[in-house]
């Protein structure tokens, strides 16, 4: 293991920084397909266990499948955790360069698990469930507009426009069911995950884009990518709440929605939720408990390739 190198790769719009850890080589590229290939040319002189790019926005994913497809393995990496990492070896400067280096040291040190596969039809179906927030951001916005609207032209407009983004909503989500339609496996995985009572086409969407890890890790892991594992926070003597902390904010909004439905329509989550309330537990405590079992049954029909039942549940 003395001879083999971790990279480091810093994305921003315009450029790739490149850092080579043990060996301690940088380089500057730009984040095109010129220079991604220029990329490949410079590691070749190197025996690379792992590259980690870290996550940017969506910038990241060109260049981590670009990689992939290569032959490497390729890891994004969280950017918080990355910054945690950084202020861990006190290194608070922080430039494109110097993230470079982070990133390399933190593959080095962490070895995260590498996820990256080359398909391009996930990364679409995550750029439409974005485009979809969007449009139901704006559709809220110009309702509350039209609430304050005085002048009748304008609030004709203002209804015109919030028509207009339902029906850019509508399409969106005909792609979304198309592009799941023509892949055998989201297809199957679809099927599983709306057979339970408070799971629809919307939580289905996202957690087939956004959670590719489903039905593949323990109970434990997966609550925890989530963060809905509760974490503890315990010193000494003291014993603190537990709380749950990080993960993926928009699968968490999903099943956020998930558990208040199925709080009221599948009995085993309704049960559950009730149960915890008779304890004492406060209704958000209970439904954030209610979030991870629907998240841990979820993840167990995936993996056995099972539709809910109440007994199975």
């Amino acid at each position: 293991m003395e001879n083999r190198e971790f990279v480091g790769i810093d994305v921003s719009g315009e450029y790739l920084d490149l850092h080579v850890y043990p060996a301690g080589y940088t380089c500057r590229v730009t984040n095109d397909q010129c220079g991604m290939k220029e990329l490949l040319k410079k590691l070749s002189g190197y025996d690379v266990t792992l590259i980690v790019v870290e996550a940017t926005g969506g910038l990241q994913r060109e260049c981590a499948a670009f990689l992939a497809s290569a032959g490497y393995e390729v890891s994004v990496a969280n950017p918080r955790q990355v910054r945690d990492f950084a202020r861990a070896l006190g290194l608070l400067a922080k430039t494109d360069r110097i993230d470079a280096y982070v990133i390399a040291r933190f593959g080095e040190a962490i070895k995260p698990e590498s996820r990256i596969t080359v398909e391009t039809q996930r990364d679409s179906l995550s750029d439409l469930l974005v485009r979809r927030r969007q449009l139901i951001r704006m559709i809220n916005m110009e309702q509350n507009r039209l609430k304050r609207l005085k002048v009748e032209k304008m609030a004709q407009r203002v209804k015109a426009h919030t028509v207009w983004l339902r029906n850019e909503c509508r399409a969106v989500d005909e792609a979304l069911d198309t592009a799941i339609e023509q892949h055998p496996a989201w297809q199957r995985i679809s099927r599983l995950l709306q057979s339970v009572p408070g799971v629809g086409p919307v939580v289905t969407r996202t957690l087939i884009a956004g959670l590719p890890e489903l039905g593949k890790l323990s109970r434990r892991r997966i609550a925890s990518l989530v963060g809905v594992a509760p974490i503890n926070r315990d010193s000494g003597m003291m014993k603190g709440k537990r709380t749950t902390w990080g993960g993926r904010a928009d699968i968490r909004s999903v099943l956020y929605m998930a558990a208040l439905v199925a709080s009221k329509c599948n009995p085993v989550i309704r049960d559950y939720y009730e149960s915890l309330l008779a304890r004492g537990k406060l209704p958000k405590v209970a439904l954030t408990a209610c979030m991870r079992k629907l998240l841990i049954m979820l993840n167990a029909m995936v993996r056995d390739n099972q539709p809910w039942t109440v007994r199975g549940a």
